[in-house]
């Protein structure tokens, strides 16, 4: 018993210093647990074949069938153009709509889709998108607890009890449950989010109704641009490359974009705008957009015979005089790196922004922070936001990147043109034909093995482009997360662990009725998900909560709903669920701004649960 205390204990510490990630702590706990002797090599290993760590699995891979279809976006797109210019009508819209879709797909994938969408409807309704993100984080978890699927905890609490020999929760047990979490949160939402929107922050929120020159001179990019004009035939730049010259390694100079006459016209536009592409030929005349220091400029200008250009100084016929970024052939527009993406701790360099969607990098906003200079070097962090400009054929291409980072504020009509892909219709019969097997008790057929049909399925008829696509949609660290923690809940009932928490709350609490005995129950699952992730709570907890249950002779049901309605909705951090860590710079939210709309939402959904779940699954 003391050395599996003593394994959990540290365990727990390095959960909530999140300096280790959370995946290779759970299997050096699984290692532990197995080199002391406490578990079995076939009990340490039986998470990696428990039947909800599968379904896990299969539903990752029909949620991105269900994305890659642009089956969701366009639902999710349609649905929110209702809201016309009415924020109240928006504000409705966002909690519906998110948590009607995150019933049946992953939190974090729901928030991603939605992200974009959100932030161009409140850009054309006039409103802050401070005020709608928060709400769209927290709409995901309370879609999830309408159903079965989701989110972990559900899956975990229903096996928790199917283990112990009671009667497994069906598909929509959750319904009624999630109902009244959405109810409360839209009832407190509604006038908790002016909190958010004070007038300075206000103007601050609303980056996605700003042009996007405006954008630029958020990030100050104008005031780091020069213009060199190749205007000497005897230039040593001419016939050659931005590649060939090795600008960027010689003079720390980013080339953002080239401008080539096309003609003499000045009642047209006669001006050619494009990126400096490896193998784009200088030519006499053509005019290159730099950023850099301004020394260095003149280094460079200077070496190769180009005319540095001022701001009165027109650079070519029928184009502006000032150095500014226009925006005819190519555009910017900024996304944000999500927590899962395989770009965090990785340079601009390395992440082949250019090689790979012809883009360039002109800014970071990480926090309140902008970085300008030396972009090439700098790693990128979870939640910064990057100023990127190129083509608009390829900034509509890095959409596609999903796992990556999401596309900000993309104009309204582009969301709301979304093409329906000719596999939608198979992804969403697919994904019906899957609820109805797991909702229907007279098929034959385990809500597990619907799963994994539906996953197969995807696959077969395309929905996910191949298999390597569709291990791809895996969140495969959630996945072995879940599978090296739940031998952990085996170890604490072989050992007595859980027998003796239960013991020591049932004696505090279970003397004063079952429902005393449900808030403690809440109250402990509630706290311990601010520090540590919700799918490790619940399996921690939801041992604990049964043996409670049984100790005092009642039903055990209210119990798991307790524990897998505390680690879910919780809201009082920004790191304590994907979706809220994913709004945080989007939104410009700060931690205390958490605190102070979370917190009391937090508690507020416990005080109601505590009251209704015994009403919905009687003692």
């Amino acid at each position: 018993m003391i050395a599996t205390l003593i394994i959990l204990f540290i365990s727990a510490i390095l959960f909530v210093s999140g300096k280790v990630r959370s995946d290779l702590v759970a299997l050096c706990a699984l290692l532990a647990l197995l080199l002391c002797q406490i578990l079995e090599p076939s009990e340490a290993l039986s998470g990696f074949s428990n039947t909800t760590v599968i379904m896990m699995i299969g539903l990752f891979i029909v949620g991105g069938g269900i994305f890659q279809t642009g089956l969701a976006k366009m639902i999710g797109s349609k649905v929110m153009t209702l809201a016309g210019n009415s924020e109240l009508r928006l504000f409705l819209l966002v909690m519906i709509v998110t948590s009607a879709i995150g019933m049946f797909v992953s939190n974090t994938g729901t928030v991603a889709l939605m992200l974009p969408i959100v932030v161009s409807m409140a850009a054309a309704a006039g409103s802050s998108p401070r005020r709608l993100l928060m709400p769209l984080a927290f709409a995901s978890s309370m879609g999830g607890m309408m159903t079965l699927i989701g989110t972990p905890p559900n899956l975990i609490v229903s096996d928790t009890l199917a283990s112990a020999g009671f009667e497994p929760l069906g598909f929509f047990s959750f319904l009624p449950v999630g109902l009244v979490t959405l109810l409360v949160g839209i009832l407190y939402m509604l006038p908790a989010t002016k909190m958010l929107t004070s007038k300075e922050k206000e103007k601050e929120g609303k980056k996605g109704g700003k042009s996007l020159k405006e954008l630029v001179k958020e990030y100050g990019v104008t005031e780091n641009l020069f213009r060199v004009h190749i205007k000497s035939h005897d230039s040593k730049a001419i016939g050659q490359t931005v590649v060939d010259l090795n600008i960027y390694r010689e003079y720390g100079i980013n080339v953002l974009e080239l401008r080539r006459s096309t003609g003499q016209n000045r009642f047209v536009r006669t001006v050619n705008q494009q990126l400096a592409s490896p193998d784009l030929v200088l030519k006499q005349n053509d005019v290159l957009y730099l950023s850099g220091e301004p020394e260095m400029i003149t280094k460079f200008a200077e070496d190769y015979s180009l005319r540095l250009l001022d701001k009165h100084t027109d650079e070519i016929d029928g184009s502006s005089s000032n150095a500014s970024m226009d925006f005819f052939d190519i555009g910017v527009a900024e996304i944000l790196i999500m927590p899962s993406s395989s770009m965090i701790n990785r340079t601009i360099i390395e992440a082949g922004f250019r090689s790979k969607f012809s883009v360039n990098v002109l800014g970071i906003r990480r926090k309140k922070e902008y970085i300008l200079n030396d972009l090439g070097e700098v790693k990128m962090h979870d939640g910064d936001v990057l100023l990127v400009q190129g083509a608009w054929k390829d900034i509509a291409r890095m959409k596609s990147e999903s796992t990556n980072w999401v596309v900000l504020g993309e104009p309204l009509e582009a969301a709301s043109k979304v093409t329906l892909d000719h596999k939608a219709p198979i992804a969403a019969a697919i994904m019906i034909a899957m609820i109805v097997m797991m909702v229907v008790d007279g098929i034959p057929v385990a809500p597990v093995t619907s799963v994994l049909l539906a996953a197969v399925l995807m696959v077969i008829t395309g929905c996910v482009r191949s298999v390597e696509a569709a291990y791809k949609t895996i969140n495969w660290q959630t996945i072995v997360l879940f599978a090296a923690m739940l031998p952990m809940s085996i170890a604490l009932e072989k050992t007595g662990v859980s027998e003796m928490i239960s013991n020591g709350i049932v004696t505090g609490l279970g003397g004063s009725g079952p429902r005393l005995l449900l808030a403690g129950i809440y109250a402990a699952t509630s706290v311990m998900t601010i520090f540590i992730s919700n799918t490790v709570t619940a399996v921690l907890m939801a041992p604990i909560a049964l043996q409670c249950a049984m100790q005092i002779g009642v039903s055990p049901v209210p119990f798991m709903f307790a524990v897998t309605v505390a680690a879910s909705m919780c809201f009082a951090s920004p790191f304590s669920t994907p979706p809220n860590a994913l709004v945080m710079s989007a939104g410009q939210y700060t931690f205390m701004d958490y605190v102070k709309v979370g917190l009391p939402l937090q508690i507020l959904m416990g005080v109601v649960m505590v009251f209704v779940l015994p009403m919905f699954f009687p003692f």
